[in-house]
């Protein structure tokens, strides 16, 4: 099996986990954070989609779907655009809020798809390329798509947890 193959079929699997949580709550539910420092199964996949979306535009170039495709206008959440997700207060994560459980599946979906077409064009020669010399190691377009589905993982998992701790009080 190809590296990005094997990447693809990971991302599916992070997002049969996300569907079903989403699937399992309610909307007020799903935008519970259970406790202080556990983000709400809204804020996972919300984050999820928009680190896939801003970190494969960044691999291939292009603008991300956040701002192309009008999400940032579909959520309109009260946060700055530029915000960074992964340092999020409890507060700021607690504004990641909404109305119809929808959105979440449908920019996910968006996210994952724009994920896997580009892991479709890929060479394999290209996985060894350096593509930010910041780091020791440095880190090749392998190592990056690597971090981007293992987050994806990880928070799908988080997920799970957290839909759990909501439904079972």
């Amino acid at each position: 099996m190809k590296f990005t193959q094997l990447s693809i079929d990971t991302l599916a699997r992070a997002k049969e986990r996300f569907e079903e949580s989403l699937n399992q709550m309610s909307v007020a539910e799903s935008n519970t954070m259970p406790a202080p420092l556990i983000k709400s199964v809204t804020w996972l996949i919300w984050h999820t989609a928009r680190e896939l979306d801003y970190q494969i535009s960044d691999l291939n170039k292009s603008q991300p779907l956040w701002l192309s495709q009008g999400w940032k206008e579909k959520f309109g959440l009260d946060l700055p655009d530029d915000t960074e997700d992964w340092h999020h207060t409890p507060q700021e994560a607690a504004k990641v809020i909404v109305s119809d459980k929808a959105i979440l599946l449908d920019y996910l979906n968006a996210s994952i798809d724009f994920t896997t077409s580009f892991l479709n064009t890929l060479e394999e020669e290209s996985l060894d390329e350096i593509i930010d010399a910041n780091w020791d190691p440095v880190v090749t377009r392998a190592t990056r798509i690597v971090s981007i589905i293992d987050d994806a993982v990880m928070h799908s998992g988080q997920a799970v947890y957290t839909r759990r701790l909501v439904i079972n009080k």
